[in-house]
Protein backbone atom coordinates (compact mmCIF):
# COMPACT_ATOMS: atom_id res chain seq x y z
CA UNK A 1 0.00 0.00 0.00
CA UNK A 2 1.32 3.37 -1.09
CA UNK A 3 2.47 5.79 2.18
CA UNK A 4 2.65 9.30 0.15
CA UNK A 5 -0.54 9.98 2.11
CA UNK A 6 0.96 8.75 5.39
CA UNK A 7 -0.15 10.74 8.51
CA UNK A 8 2.05 8.10 10.68
CA UNK A 9 4.83 10.42 10.63
CA UNK A 10 5.95 14.01 10.36
CA UNK A 11 8.27 16.32 8.07
CA UNK A 12 10.79 16.01 11.01
CA UNK A 13 10.51 12.49 11.52
CA UNK A 14 8.68 11.96 14.67
CA UNK A 15 5.91 9.81 14.47
CA UNK A 16 2.75 10.63 14.56
CA UNK A 17 1.48 8.49 18.19
CA UNK A 18 4.67 10.42 19.62
CA UNK A 19 3.51 13.72 19.09
CA UNK A 20 0.02 12.45 19.78
CA UNK A 21 1.49 11.27 23.44
CA UNK A 22 3.26 14.48 23.92
CA UNK A 23 0.07 16.79 23.10
CA UNK A 24 -1.38 14.78 25.77
CA UNK A 25 1.01 14.94 28.22
CA UNK A 26 1.34 18.71 27.75
CA UNK A 27 -2.23 18.87 27.96
CA UNK A 28 -3.16 17.52 30.55
CA UNK A 29 -0.52 19.00 32.51
CA UNK A 30 -1.21 21.98 31.86
CA UNK A 31 -5.16 21.24 32.19
CA UNK A 32 -4.24 19.94 35.94
CA UNK A 33 -2.40 23.20 36.80
CA UNK A 34 -4.79 25.92 35.21
CA UNK A 35 -7.63 23.67 37.91
CA UNK A 36 -5.52 23.72 40.76
CA UNK A 37 -4.26 27.71 40.13
CA UNK A 38 -6.84 29.19 38.49
CA UNK A 39 -9.91 26.65 38.86
CA UNK A 40 -12.34 29.95 40.46
CA UNK A 41 -10.32 32.84 37.51
CA UNK A 42 -13.17 34.76 35.61
CA UNK A 43 -10.76 34.02 32.65
CA UNK A 44 -10.63 30.23 32.39
CA UNK A 45 -13.96 29.28 31.54
CA UNK A 46 -13.88 31.84 28.31
CA UNK A 47 -10.17 30.50 27.44
CA UNK A 48 -12.15 27.01 27.47
CA UNK A 49 -15.05 28.04 25.44
CA UNK A 50 -13.43 30.64 22.98
CA UNK A 51 -9.85 28.60 22.40
CA UNK A 52 -9.56 25.14 23.23
CA UNK A 53 -13.06 23.44 23.27
CA UNK A 54 -13.88 24.87 19.43
CA UNK A 55 -10.00 23.54 17.99
CA UNK A 56 -11.36 20.49 20.12
CA UNK A 57 -14.81 20.46 18.13
CA UNK A 58 -13.73 21.68 14.92
CA UNK A 59 -11.59 18.63 14.84
CA UNK A 60 -13.93 16.06 15.75
CA UNK A 61 -16.52 17.37 13.31
CA UNK A 62 -14.05 17.34 10.46
CA UNK A 63 -13.38 13.51 10.96
CA UNK A 64 -17.49 12.87 11.64
CA UNK A 65 -17.79 14.86 8.32
CA UNK A 66 -15.43 12.16 6.40
CA UNK A 67 -16.12 8.82 8.28
CA UNK A 68 -19.17 8.66 6.97
CA UNK A 69 -18.43 7.96 3.09
CA UNK A 70 -15.52 6.04 4.49
CA UNK A 71 -17.29 3.74 6.11
CA UNK A 72 -19.69 3.23 3.85
CA UNK A 73 -16.85 2.76 0.64
CA UNK A 74 -14.62 0.74 2.86
CA UNK A 75 -17.22 -1.75 4.00
CA UNK A 76 -18.48 -2.07 0.45
CA UNK A 77 -14.72 -2.65 -0.75
CA UNK A 78 -14.09 -4.99 1.78
CA UNK A 79 -17.87 -7.01 0.76
CA UNK A 80 -16.46 -6.64 -2.77
CA UNK A 81 -13.15 -7.97 -2.77
CA UNK A 82 -14.43 -10.99 -1.02
CA UNK A 83 -14.46 -12.65 -4.31
CA UNK A 84 -17.67 -14.48 -3.89
CA UNK A 85 -20.55 -15.27 -1.17
CA UNK A 86 -18.52 -18.07 0.52
CA UNK A 87 -15.04 -16.09 1.28
CA UNK A 88 -18.16 -13.20 2.42
CA UNK A 89 -19.73 -15.81 4.74
CA UNK A 90 -16.80 -17.31 6.46
CA UNK A 91 -15.46 -14.07 7.40
CA UNK A 92 -18.77 -12.76 8.44
CA UNK A 93 -19.51 -15.87 11.01
CA UNK A 94 -16.15 -15.43 12.19
CA UNK A 95 -16.69 -11.77 13.17
CA UNK A 96 -20.13 -12.56 14.43
CA UNK A 97 -18.41 -15.43 16.38
CA UNK A 98 -15.67 -13.09 17.98
CA UNK A 99 -18.16 -9.99 18.92
CA UNK A 100 -20.35 -12.04 21.14
CA UNK A 101 -17.75 -14.21 22.60
CA UNK A 102 -15.28 -11.84 23.54
CA UNK A 103 -17.99 -8.44 24.58
CA UNK A 104 -19.43 -11.70 26.64
CA UNK A 105 -16.09 -12.26 28.32
CA UNK A 106 -15.95 -8.67 28.76
CA UNK A 107 -19.33 -8.69 30.77
CA UNK A 108 -18.64 -11.27 32.55
CA UNK A 109 -15.17 -9.93 34.09
CA UNK A 110 -17.19 -6.17 35.21
CA UNK A 111 -19.79 -8.17 36.53
CA UNK A 112 -17.41 -10.57 38.73
CA UNK A 113 -15.24 -7.04 39.59
CA UNK A 114 -18.41 -4.98 40.61
CA UNK A 115 -19.83 -8.08 42.31
CA UNK A 116 -16.55 -8.38 44.61
CA UNK A 117 -16.02 -4.82 45.17
CA UNK A 118 -19.61 -3.61 45.75
CA UNK A 119 -18.13 -0.30 45.08
CA UNK A 120 -22.18 1.25 45.35
CA UNK A 121 -22.22 0.06 48.89
CA UNK A 122 -19.71 1.97 50.26
CA UNK A 123 -20.99 5.32 48.15
CA UNK A 124 -20.98 8.16 50.58
CA UNK A 125 -24.95 8.82 50.20
CA UNK A 126 -24.82 12.28 50.57
CA UNK A 127 -22.31 12.94 48.07
CA UNK A 128 -24.01 10.64 45.61
CA UNK A 129 -27.47 12.96 46.00
CA UNK A 130 -25.18 16.31 45.59
CA UNK A 131 -23.75 15.08 42.44
CA UNK A 132 -27.63 13.09 40.86
CA UNK A 133 -28.57 17.00 41.95
CA UNK A 134 -25.96 19.14 39.58
CA UNK A 135 -26.59 16.88 37.22
CA UNK A 136 -30.04 16.00 37.02
CA UNK A 137 -30.97 18.16 33.67
CA UNK A 138 -27.98 16.07 31.66
CA UNK A 139 -29.70 12.70 32.99
CA UNK A 140 -32.65 13.56 32.26
CA UNK A 141 -32.05 14.37 28.68
CA UNK A 142 -30.58 10.89 28.79
CA UNK A 143 -33.12 8.96 30.23
CA UNK A 144 -35.15 10.95 27.78
CA UNK A 145 -33.00 9.98 24.80
CA UNK A 146 -33.29 6.05 25.88
CA UNK A 147 -36.94 5.81 26.25
CA UNK A 148 -37.30 7.43 22.81
CA UNK A 149 -34.55 4.36 20.89
CA UNK A 150 -36.08 1.84 19.87
CA UNK A 151 -35.82 -1.98 21.43
CA UNK A 152 -35.74 -5.52 20.93
CA UNK A 153 -37.77 -6.67 17.38
CA UNK A 154 -38.13 -2.62 16.14
CA UNK A 155 -34.13 -2.35 16.66
CA UNK A 156 -33.67 -5.42 14.26
CA UNK A 157 -36.44 -4.31 11.78
CA UNK A 158 -35.13 -0.72 11.80
CA UNK A 159 -31.39 -1.83 10.50
CA UNK A 160 -33.01 -2.41 7.24
CA UNK A 161 -33.43 1.47 6.00
CA UNK A 162 -36.25 2.40 3.98
CA UNK A 163 -34.35 5.82 3.01
CA UNK A 164 -30.71 5.38 2.91
CA UNK A 165 -29.85 9.30 2.14
CA UNK A 166 -32.08 9.83 5.50
CA UNK A 167 -30.31 7.49 7.85
CA UNK A 168 -26.92 8.81 6.55
CA UNK A 169 -28.06 12.51 7.07
CA UNK A 170 -29.42 10.92 10.47
CA UNK A 171 -26.23 9.41 11.32
CA UNK A 172 -28.20 5.89 11.69
CA UNK A 173 -24.83 4.03 11.55
CA UNK A 174 -26.14 0.20 11.37
CA UNK A 175 -28.88 1.18 8.67
CA UNK A 176 -26.11 2.66 6.41
CA UNK A 177 -23.87 -0.34 7.06
CA UNK A 178 -26.48 -2.69 6.05
CA UNK A 179 -27.30 -0.70 2.64
CA UNK A 180 -23.16 -1.47 2.45
CA UNK A 181 -23.31 -4.97 3.21
CA UNK A 182 -26.38 -5.12 0.61
CA UNK A 183 -24.02 -3.27 -2.54
CA UNK A 184 -21.19 -5.30 -1.76
CA UNK A 185 -22.81 -8.87 -2.06
CA UNK A 186 -24.66 -7.01 -5.40
CA UNK A 187 -21.39 -6.01 -6.83
CA UNK A 188 -19.81 -9.76 -6.07
CA UNK A 189 -22.84 -11.42 -7.73
CA UNK A 190 -23.11 -8.97 -10.63
CA UNK A 191 -20.79 -9.24 -13.53
CA UNK A 192 -20.45 -6.14 -15.64
CA UNK A 193 -18.79 -3.83 -16.72
CA UNK A 194 -20.60 -1.26 -15.05
CA UNK A 195 -20.65 -2.89 -12.20
CA UNK A 196 -16.74 -3.22 -11.87
CA UNK A 197 -16.98 0.67 -13.09
CA UNK A 198 -19.06 1.44 -10.21
CA UNK A 199 -16.78 -0.40 -7.92
CA UNK A 200 -13.50 1.51 -9.12
CA UNK A 201 -16.05 4.72 -8.29
CA UNK A 202 -16.69 3.42 -4.87
CA UNK A 203 -12.82 2.68 -4.35
CA UNK A 204 -12.03 5.94 -5.47
CA UNK A 205 -14.23 7.72 -2.83
CA UNK A 206 -12.71 5.16 -0.10
CA UNK A 207 -9.17 6.64 -1.29
CA UNK A 208 -9.96 10.52 -1.29
CA UNK A 209 -11.67 9.66 1.68
CA UNK A 210 -8.46 8.21 3.31
CA UNK A 211 -6.57 11.21 2.11
CA UNK A 212 -8.33 13.83 3.45
CA UNK A 213 -8.64 12.28 6.44
CA UNK A 214 -4.74 11.81 6.40
CA UNK A 215 -4.71 15.30 6.23
CA UNK A 216 -6.94 15.86 9.47
CA UNK A 217 -5.31 13.60 11.40
CA UNK A 218 -2.15 15.47 11.03
CA UNK A 219 -3.61 18.19 13.04
CA UNK A 220 -4.55 15.64 16.09
CA UNK A 221 -1.84 16.29 18.53
CA UNK A 222 -3.66 19.85 18.73
CA UNK A 223 -7.11 18.26 19.13
CA UNK A 224 -5.87 15.89 21.62
CA UNK A 225 -4.28 18.66 23.69
CA UNK A 226 -7.16 20.92 23.47
CA UNK A 227 -9.50 17.65 24.60
CA UNK A 228 -7.00 17.07 27.59
CA UNK A 229 -6.54 20.40 28.82
CA UNK A 230 -10.75 20.85 28.71
CA UNK A 231 -11.07 17.84 30.57
CA UNK A 232 -8.28 18.26 33.17
CA UNK A 233 -8.85 21.78 33.67
CA UNK A 234 -12.64 21.51 34.70
CA UNK A 235 -12.86 18.33 36.81
CA UNK A 236 -8.83 17.67 37.83
CA UNK A 237 -8.79 14.28 39.64
CA UNK A 238 -10.77 15.94 42.39
CA UNK A 239 -14.10 14.12 40.83
CA UNK A 240 -12.25 11.42 39.91
CA UNK A 241 -11.28 10.21 43.29
CA UNK A 242 -14.65 11.39 44.42
CA UNK A 243 -16.04 8.34 42.68
CA UNK A 244 -12.40 6.11 42.88
CA UNK A 245 -14.13 3.03 43.74
CA UNK A 246 -16.63 3.37 40.64
CA UNK A 247 -14.47 4.16 38.34
CA UNK A 248 -11.41 2.18 39.87
CA UNK A 249 -13.38 -0.97 39.49
CA UNK A 250 -14.16 0.05 35.92
CA UNK A 251 -10.59 0.61 34.57
CA UNK A 252 -9.52 -2.39 36.70
CA UNK A 253 -12.24 -4.77 34.97
CA UNK A 254 -11.01 -2.44 31.21
CA UNK A 255 -6.86 -3.52 32.10
CA UNK A 256 -7.95 -7.25 32.44
CA UNK A 257 -9.94 -7.68 29.48
CA UNK A 258 -7.08 -5.25 27.17
CA UNK A 259 -4.17 -7.10 28.75
CA UNK A 260 -4.92 -10.44 29.40
CA UNK A 261 -7.73 -11.60 27.48
CA UNK A 262 -6.70 -9.82 24.40
CA UNK A 263 -3.21 -11.58 24.57
CA UNK A 264 -4.81 -14.71 25.28
CA UNK A 265 -6.93 -14.55 21.67
CA UNK A 266 -3.74 -12.87 19.78
CA UNK A 267 -1.48 -15.87 20.78
CA UNK A 268 -3.77 -18.63 20.86
CA UNK A 269 -6.13 -17.79 17.75
CA UNK A 270 -4.16 -15.04 15.72
CA UNK A 271 -0.80 -16.68 16.27
CA UNK A 272 0.71 -13.22 16.60
CA UNK A 273 3.11 -11.92 19.87
CA UNK A 274 0.79 -9.34 22.10
CA UNK A 275 3.77 -7.33 22.03
CA UNK A 276 4.25 -7.04 18.27
CA UNK A 277 0.86 -6.45 18.22
CA UNK A 278 0.28 -3.54 21.16
CA UNK A 279 3.75 -2.14 19.58
CA UNK A 280 2.06 -1.26 16.00
CA UNK A 281 -2.17 -0.74 17.32
CA UNK A 282 -0.25 1.97 20.13
CA UNK A 283 -0.98 5.13 17.29
CA UNK A 284 -4.70 3.84 17.05
CA UNK A 285 -5.22 3.35 20.64
CA UNK A 286 -3.97 7.07 21.48
CA UNK A 287 -6.41 8.28 19.07
CA UNK A 288 -9.14 6.37 20.74
CA UNK A 289 -8.38 7.34 24.43
CA UNK A 290 -8.33 11.12 22.53
CA UNK A 291 -11.21 11.15 20.84
CA UNK A 292 -13.38 9.06 22.77
CA UNK A 293 -15.14 7.71 19.69
CA UNK A 294 -14.56 4.16 17.33
CA UNK A 295 -16.08 6.18 14.70
CA UNK A 296 -13.69 9.27 14.81
CA UNK A 297 -10.65 6.47 15.44
CA UNK A 298 -11.90 4.37 11.63
CA UNK A 299 -9.86 6.01 10.01
CA UNK A 300 -6.43 5.71 11.98
CA UNK A 301 -7.69 2.21 12.71
CA UNK A 302 -7.54 1.18 8.92
CA UNK A 303 -4.43 2.85 8.34
CA UNK A 304 -2.72 1.17 11.06
CA UNK A 305 -4.21 -2.20 10.10
CA UNK A 306 -2.46 -1.99 6.50
CA UNK A 307 0.91 -0.31 7.81
CA UNK A 308 1.62 -1.45 10.93
CA UNK A 309 0.11 -4.59 11.11
CA UNK A 310 -0.06 -5.61 7.48
CA UNK A 311 -3.24 -7.31 7.82
CA UNK A 312 -5.15 -8.27 4.54
CA UNK A 313 -6.98 -5.18 3.36
CA UNK A 314 -10.10 -7.00 2.68
CA UNK A 315 -10.72 -8.53 5.87
CA UNK A 316 -9.72 -5.70 7.62
CA UNK A 317 -12.00 -3.06 5.88
CA UNK A 318 -14.85 -5.31 6.85
CA UNK A 319 -13.62 -6.41 10.42
CA UNK A 320 -13.02 -2.73 11.88
CA UNK A 321 -15.70 -0.95 9.93
CA UNK A 322 -18.37 -3.26 11.34
CA UNK A 323 -16.61 -2.92 14.56
CA UNK A 324 -16.52 0.50 14.41
CA UNK A 325 -20.39 -0.08 15.54
CA UNK A 326 -20.74 -3.86 16.67
CA UNK A 327 -17.93 -4.68 18.19
CA UNK A 328 -17.76 -2.91 21.41
CA UNK A 329 -16.57 -4.86 24.37
CA UNK A 330 -15.41 -2.23 26.72
CA UNK A 331 -18.79 -0.29 26.20
CA UNK A 332 -20.45 -3.65 26.97
CA UNK A 333 -18.45 -4.27 30.19
CA UNK A 334 -18.85 -0.40 31.56
CA UNK A 335 -22.92 -0.98 30.64
CA UNK A 336 -22.59 -3.57 32.85
CA UNK A 337 -20.47 -2.53 35.66
CA UNK A 338 -22.55 0.85 35.85
CA UNK A 339 -26.02 -0.68 36.10
CA UNK A 340 -25.09 -3.35 38.79
CA UNK A 341 -23.12 -0.20 40.59
CA UNK A 342 -26.39 1.95 40.67
CA UNK A 343 -28.54 -1.23 42.15
CA UNK A 344 -25.88 -1.45 44.61
CA UNK A 345 -26.20 2.29 46.08
CA UNK A 346 -30.13 2.23 45.81
CA UNK A 347 -30.23 -1.06 47.64
CA UNK A 348 -32.15 -2.98 45.13
CA UNK A 349 -30.66 -6.94 45.16
CA UNK A 350 -30.29 -8.01 41.25
CA UNK A 351 -30.64 -12.00 41.35
CA UNK A 352 -28.87 -14.20 39.19
CA UNK A 353 -31.62 -14.20 36.36
CA UNK A 354 -31.15 -10.74 36.14
CA UNK A 355 -27.88 -10.53 36.39
CA UNK A 356 -27.98 -12.34 32.97
CA UNK A 357 -30.59 -10.59 31.29
CA UNK A 358 -28.17 -7.85 32.18
CA UNK A 359 -25.40 -9.19 30.53
CA UNK A 360 -27.55 -10.16 27.51
CA UNK A 361 -28.44 -7.02 26.74
CA UNK A 362 -25.55 -5.21 27.41
CA UNK A 363 -23.70 -7.49 24.55
CA UNK A 364 -26.67 -6.61 22.26
CA UNK A 365 -26.35 -2.59 23.56
CA UNK A 366 -22.26 -3.60 22.68
CA UNK A 367 -23.62 -4.07 19.30
CA UNK A 368 -26.36 -1.00 19.17
CA UNK A 369 -24.21 1.80 20.60
CA UNK A 370 -23.36 4.60 18.46
CA UNK A 371 -19.44 4.78 18.35
CA UNK A 372 -19.98 8.49 19.03
CA UNK A 373 -18.82 10.10 22.96
CA UNK A 374 -21.01 9.91 25.45
CA UNK A 375 -23.33 7.15 23.35
CA UNK A 376 -23.71 3.84 25.65
CA UNK A 377 -25.06 6.20 28.37
CA UNK A 378 -29.05 6.22 27.22
CA UNK A 379 -28.37 2.54 27.10
CA UNK A 380 -27.48 2.43 30.57
CA UNK A 381 -30.73 4.10 31.55
CA UNK A 382 -32.45 1.59 29.33
CA UNK A 383 -30.81 -1.24 30.97
CA UNK A 384 -31.61 0.08 34.16
CA UNK A 385 -35.33 0.78 34.04
CA UNK A 386 -35.99 -2.85 32.81
CA UNK A 387 -34.72 -3.99 36.01
CA UNK A 388 -35.98 -1.58 38.32
CA UNK A 389 -33.25 0.47 38.77
CA UNK A 390 -33.86 4.33 39.04
CA UNK A 391 -32.74 5.79 35.80
CA UNK A 392 -32.21 9.30 37.30
CA UNK A 393 -29.30 7.60 39.28
CA UNK A 394 -27.10 7.80 35.99
CA UNK A 395 -26.08 11.54 37.25
CA UNK A 396 -23.58 10.10 39.71
CA UNK A 397 -21.25 8.80 36.97
CA UNK A 398 -21.43 11.75 34.72
CA UNK A 399 -18.94 14.08 35.91
CA UNK A 400 -16.27 10.78 35.38
CA UNK A 401 -17.87 9.29 32.32
CA UNK A 402 -15.46 11.21 29.86
CA UNK A 403 -12.65 10.11 31.68
CA UNK A 404 -14.04 6.41 31.67
CA UNK A 405 -15.40 6.65 28.39
CA UNK A 406 -11.86 7.53 26.97
CA UNK A 407 -10.76 4.33 28.50
CA UNK A 408 -13.64 2.11 27.43
CA UNK A 409 -13.27 3.39 23.39
CA UNK A 410 -9.87 2.50 23.60
CA UNK A 411 -10.73 -1.33 24.60
CA UNK A 412 -13.35 -1.31 22.03
CA UNK A 413 -10.90 -0.10 19.46
CA UNK A 414 -8.01 -2.53 20.10
CA UNK A 415 -10.60 -5.06 20.15
CA UNK A 416 -11.42 -4.54 16.90
CA UNK A 417 -8.11 -5.04 15.90
CA UNK A 418 -7.50 -7.94 17.66
CA UNK A 419 -10.68 -9.17 16.00
CA UNK A 420 -8.96 -8.23 12.43
CA UNK A 421 -5.89 -10.13 13.41
CA UNK A 422 -7.93 -13.20 14.41
CA UNK A 423 -10.71 -13.78 11.27
CA UNK A 424 -7.41 -12.52 9.17
CA UNK A 425 -5.69 -16.14 10.30
CA UNK A 426 -6.36 -19.10 7.88
CA UNK A 427 -7.13 -16.12 4.83
CA UNK A 428 -5.55 -16.77 1.82
CA UNK A 429 -4.52 -13.52 1.34
CA UNK A 430 -3.36 -13.10 4.70
CA UNK A 431 0.08 -10.70 4.52
CA UNK A 432 1.19 -11.25 7.85
CA UNK A 433 4.58 -10.15 8.96
CA UNK A 434 7.36 -12.98 9.13
CA UNK A 435 8.09 -11.78 13.00
CA UNK A 436 4.49 -11.18 13.70
CA UNK A 437 4.72 -14.93 15.96
CA UNK A 438 7.81 -14.10 17.35
CA UNK A 439 7.99 -13.89 21.11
Amino acid sequence: MSNQNDAGASHAGMPLHLKMLLAFVIGTGFGLIAHFFAGDAAWLPGFIAYVTEPIGKIFLALLFMLVLPLLFSALVMGVAEMGDIRALGRVGWKTLLYTVSVSAMAVLIGLVLVNAFKPGAGMDPQLAQQLIAEKSGSAQEIIASSKSSATGMQMLIGIVPRNVIKSAADFDVLAVMFFAVALGVGLVLTRTESAKRLQQAIEGLFDVSMTLINGVIRAAPYAVACLMFNLAAVFGWDLLLRLGQYAGVVVLALGLHMFVVYPVLLRVFGGWSPLRFFRGSQEAMLMAFATASSNATLPTALRVADDKLNLPRRVSRFVLTVGATANQNGTALFEGVTVLFLAQFFGIELDLGQQLMVMFVCILGGIGTAGVPAGSLPVVALICGMVGVPPEGIGLILGVDRFLDMCRTTVNVTGDLVGAVVVSRGESDASLPSDAAAA
